[in-house]
């Protein structure tokens, strides 16, 4: 195992304080290499874990997709969501959704598809896509506690007209563990917004899903190649025995 590097870092709480504490820098075994990552300046990002996308008779569902493959991700993001609020880790939850005027959503955007499943049509769960609408809630299994921020965007990257980068950026934190869904839409979309403003991004492949395994393999293909060229990749086992240690101590 690396050494372990203890630095002064102050710890996020839950709330705007914050206590100084030693926290490490561990190296996770990721691709295309080894990540060192700082603790104390690292933030879970949880991409769209939505009751539409994820839940029988919500919008993904509707469309003919196959959520079984989606819900496969749900087991290792409960892990990692428990281990990241263990060790007193930023946890930011991101919604897409839409307000109910549909003001900020794209023509373009909401004219695509079939009229009765389009953004803002009454859908099984609800308008679809449209904030406070039951599809637009997160999951029971990964729903947010006090402390931790909900975000949420109307368009496929969590940084676009979002409060994300001010959040990150005032808490002094440069790492981010990413984890949801879909891989090769909001996911990617998110990995490659986080590289363009200087964020070290590593996303969690079991903790990410696609209605369509050759897009999600593809799109890790190209986050990875070139050295990294959007962000790093690596199973959650590897995060979690990273972890471990400072779970136990928080």
């Amino acid at each position: 195992m690396a050494p372990i590097l203890l630095v002064r870092r102050r710890r996020y709480t839950g709330t705007d304080q914050h206590v100084e504490a030693a926290l490490p820098v561990r190296t996770i075994a990721a691709e295309p290499e080894p990540l060192a990552v700082d603790i104390g300046r690292m933030a879970l990002v949880i991409i769209d874990m939505q009751r539409d996308f994820l839940e029988p008779g919500g919008f993904g569902a509707a469309l003919g997709n196959d959520i079984s493959r989606l819900k496969s991700a749900v087991g290792p993001c409960v892990d990692v969501l428990a281990a990241a609020r263990r060790a007193g880790i930023l946890i930011i939850h991101t919604r897409e959704g839409h307000r109910a005027d549909l003001t900020d959503a794209p023509p373009i955007k909401v004219e695509r598809g079939d009229p009765a499943m389009r953004i803002g049509a009454l859908g099984p769960m609800g308008r679809i896509l449209v904030r406070g609408e039951p599809g637009n809630q997160i999951i029971p299994e990964l729903k947010p506690v006090p402390g931790e921020l909900v975000i949420d965007k109307p368009g496929k990257g969590a940084f676009h007209s979002t409060s994300l980068h001010h959040e990150l950026l005032r808490r002094g934190l440069t790492h981010l563990l990413v984890m949801g869904v879909t891989t090769e839409v909001c996911v990617q979309t998110s990995m490659r917004e986080a590289n363009d403003r200087g964020y070290d991004a590593l996303l969690l492949e079991d903790c990410t899903e696609s209605y369509f395994p050759a897009f999600k393999a593809a799109a890790i293909e190209m986050i990875v190649a070139q050295g990294g060229i959007v962000g790093w990749c690596a199973a959650s086992a590897q995060l979690l025995q990273a972890m471990a240690p400072l779970g136990a101590a928080a």
